[in-house]
């Protein structure tokens, strides 16, 4: 066999091989450097309590069993109960603040999540949901939310495009409308509800967004805004397949720095 004959059969091999670990990699759909299986704790529904209508009460008022900091052990002490709320205080009355997205540890999949939240003036948070742990990453790289905004003061209600930015928006996706947030200070309720990649975002009683992920339309909301595979390609690859392969994941309250309050939690689960 000929020098021309051995190279052209070696390119060939080398092709095949390559082909074989693109393959591979675009069959790994779930997430890597999770810390969601290393040890942290997670809760059964079966130890939770429901409410009348049927619903796991998350948040009580009284308690954060079941709560603890992104990818760690504990309750950062930036959290905690005030008079009855859940509440993110960005300046703690302790030695060593400690901050963090808080999550509920427990994946969800097909669910109605309800809440009420109040923000301070000025004030920026979010709720996530199908969010995974990943060791290193903010949870926000792989998880969609529901901006939690004071929209006549936070500039970031003038950001994004067409105000989707603002409460209750699929957070620099899709605007939510009719924009019907109360203003700073005064308590406002919300609806979130996932189901077979069918996504709906309630607030004070009214749908404001719907959407559908893991399709090509959710694919062309990702390449429209900050997550593209351009501007962010890492967040891209996550966020594409949101929820992993289990097309479940934890929910999450955002710290982003500023005082917010959050009272009501409750989950239906959908089958």
């Amino acid at each position: 066999m000929n020098r021309t004959i051995i190279g052209s059969l070696v390119v060939v091999l080398a092709c095949m091989v390559s082909a074989c670990k693109v393959n591979r990699a675009t069959a790994q759909t779930d997430f890597p450097n999770l810390v969601e299986e290393k040890g942290l704790p997670m809760v059964k529904l079966q130890d939770l309590k429901k409410n009348k209508s049927g619903a796991y009460i998350l948040f009580n008022g009284t308690s954060l069993k079941g709560w603890r900091g992104y990818a760690l052990s504990h309750v950062p002490n930036k959290w905690s109960i005030e008079d009855g709320t859940l509440k993110f205080n960005r300046k703690p009355n302790a030695e060593k603040p400690e901050g963090g997205a808080l999550i509920f540890a427990h994946r969800f999949k097909n669910f109605e999540l309800e809440f009420e939240w109040r923000i301070s003036k000025a004030g920026n948070s979010g709720v996530f949901y199908l969010a995974k742990e990943i060791k290193g990453k903010p949870i926000y790289i792989s998880a969609p939310e529901y901006q939690i905004l004071d929209n006549e003061n936070h500039p970031d209600a003038k950001l994004g495009a067409d105000g989707n930015r603002k409460s209750a928006s699929l957070y620099d996706m899709i605007p939510a409308k009719p924009q019907n947030s109360k203003p700073y200070g005064e308590w406002n309720h919300s609806k979130i509800v996932v189901n077979d990649g069918k996504v709906q975002h309630f607030q004070n009683g009214v749908k404001v967004v719907e959407y559908t992920l893991w399709d090509s339309s959710w694919v062309s909301l990702l390449e429209a805004g900050k997550f593209s595979s351009a501007k962010w390609p890492e967040a891209f690859a996550l966020l594409k397949n949101v929820g992993g392969d289990s097309k479940s994941g934890v929910i999450g309250l955002q710290d982003h720095g500023d005082d917010v309050w959050y009272r009501n939690i409750t989950v239906k689960v959908l089958k």
